[in-house]
């Protein structure tokens, strides 16, 4: 077995611990591997691990790579922040984009999709550590904004997404999780039309566990598969 198929293996068997630990089953749990700055060779051997689902933090990237592994069977996420010049080309290229923190970028995502003729599943980015330097909507803007988006044609609205404070110990970040979760829940209650709060992305290679203890339905992790990132 290679190393990033054993990698794999050993992610899938932490989610699976931890959904149990939780209460859950694996299955409520999904793991997207953060392919970011990797070959489309390490990417292809990820997939063939078992791995159905890809998260990009660049669009131009994504779209090479995307050439490169036509053929194969997965589900494409924007996961870096997404310049209004780009838009058109993420809208081409990936199926869903995870961070969406403002009506005009969601207007702009709702013409573009329109054009191509496609509805794309998008989730808020919630700027939960209220980090100056990180993307995301403010907890106290996010239902509002979670209200306006629904009444766009051709997005569709599938849940929440954010990137904690980096702590080194996971357990330090469970209070973020738990407020993301509770958050979540909020807007599950609304029962805002054409929302579907399905999905709750959260947790990375060095606190997933907690995350998924908080609540994740989705963990993007990176360098537990992969190993580290080349230098950019």
């Amino acid at each position: 077995m290679g190393a990033i198929a054993g990698n794999v293996r050993r992610v899938m068997e932490a989610v699976a611990e931890a959904a149990l630990k939780s209460g859950r089953r694996p299955e409520t749990v999904r793991l997207m591997a953060v392919s970011k700055l990797m070959t489309p060779d390490r990417i292809r051997q990820a997939l063939a691990a078992g791995v159905d689902c890809l998260g990009e933090n660049r669009v131009q990237e994504a779209q090479s790579k995307k050439d490169h592994l036509a053929g194969r069977d997965f589900e494409y996420h924007l996961i870096g922040p997404l310049q209004k010049n780009k838009v058109n080309r993420a809208v081409a290229t990936f199926d869903w984009i995870q961070t969406v923190d403002s009506l005009d970028l969601a207007r702009r995502i709702d013409r573009a999709s329109a054009r191509l003729g496609k509805t794309v599943s998008v989730l808020i980015q919630v700027n939960i550590g209220r980090e100056p330097q990180k993307a995301g909507v403010a907890e106290e803007e996010l239902e509002e904004l979670a209200a306006q988006l629904v009444d766009l044609d051709c997005i569709s609205v599938r849940g929440l997404m954010a990137i904690p404070p980096y702590l080194a110990d996971g357990e330090a970040v469970r209070p973020y999780f738990r407020r993301l979760r509770q958050w979540f829940d909020r807007l599950a209650g609304l029962q805002l039309p054409k929302a579907r709060m399905q999905v709750l992305s959260m947790g990375m290679s060095h606190d997933f566990p907690v995350a998924i203890e908080e609540g994740s339905t989705m963990v993007r992790v990176g360098t537990a598969i992969f190993g580290r990132r080349p230098p950019v």
